[in-house]
């Protein structure tokens, strides 16, 4: 296990956001979780679990957390075929894109819609994320997690999932995903590379993928109430607080413009959500996870 002391959340996070945590304990292999209690203890704080950072919002400042980052390496596998579903096994670590380009090179189906989402395989799990009508849960026939001292395994039917979340088994809610196998279909190598590059063109037409975000910030509160055309109505697109920006191209994305700071972003949202209220009745969750 690595170790680096103070580490910037601003370094580590897409939307280019936060101050210092205590320390940041890098796993190198799975027996490494063994070691993260005592450590723990001996440097105080709580501990955090950080992927590739697309996901936070961080506070300024000394933050009382130990990031930790499971860097095992390791590319996505096949483990099993049984003619009609192939399971391929991918690490916590491993960059989502690179998993869809494993899926596209081989001809396997099922998270097309996923494509343009940065993040990691295990955050992308943990967060049961989705796009185009595509989300994880469906997909993960069973999933390798930490849960306290003890390594687990679970099978993807005793997962229960929901909007952008999952739920383990015994309602473990302190967890990191080690690993997580995904279960998928043949199709033509080209049809799936047609399908992920529509859905990469459409969703930068109308998302900032490029920008530093960290996702969209706030929960659809139903299905047929989105929380980007709820901002919009409440004239929050393009609208910006020391260079924090809802985005022109979609209102659920809170954009660093470059000279931003956590409290212009946390302002700008205690903004949003008041005049979200104040027009329809309608209390916006957060989506991003907000660490301070």
């Amino acid at each position: 296990m690595r170790e680096t002391a103070s580490p910037v959340l601003a370094e580590r996070t897409s939307i280019r956001l936060g101050g210092k945590a205590i320390a940041e304990l890098y796993l190198e292999s799975e027996n490494d979780v063994f070691l993260l209690a005592e450590r723990r203890k001996q440097l105080g704080g709580r501990l955090f679990f950080l992927g590739a950072g697309t996901n936070i919002l961080a506070a300024e400042g000394d933050l009382p957390v130990i990031l930790v980052r499971y860097a095992v390496a390791g590319e996505p596998e096949i483990v099993a075929d049984d003619g009609r579903t192939v399971y391929v096994r991918a690490g916590a670590a491993v960059p989502l894109p690179r998993l869809l380009r494993f899926c596209a090179a081989r001809g396997l189906s099922g998270l097309e819609g996923l494509v343009g989402i940065p993040g990691s395989v295990g955050g992308a799990v943990a967060m049961n994320a989705g796009s185009f009508g595509c989300e994880v849960g469906p997909h993960l026939a069973s999933v390798r997690y930490l849960d306290g001292s003890h390594i687990r395994d679970a099978a993807g039917a005793r997962l229960s999932f929901g909007y952008r979340h999952m739920r383990m088994p015994d309602g473990v809610a302190d967890y990191l995903v080690l690993s997580g196998t995904f279960s998928l279909t043949r199709k033509a190598k080209d049809d799936i590379s047609l399908l992920m590059r529509h859905n990469f063109f459409e969703k930068k037409s109308k998302q900032p993928v490029t920008a530093w975000s960290a996702g969209c910030v706030y929960k659809n509160p139903a299905p047929d109430r989105s929380a980007g055309k709820l901002l919009d109505a409440a004239g929050f697109r393009g609208k910006s607080l020391g260079g924090m920006m809802f985005s022109p191209l979609h209102a659920n994305f809170l954009v660093n413009t470059g000279k931003g700071s956590a409290a212009a972003a946390f302002d700008l949202m205690r903004m949003a959500e008041e005049e979200v209220k104040r027009r329809f009745a309608i209390t916006l969750e957060p989506e991003v996870r907000i660490l301070s």
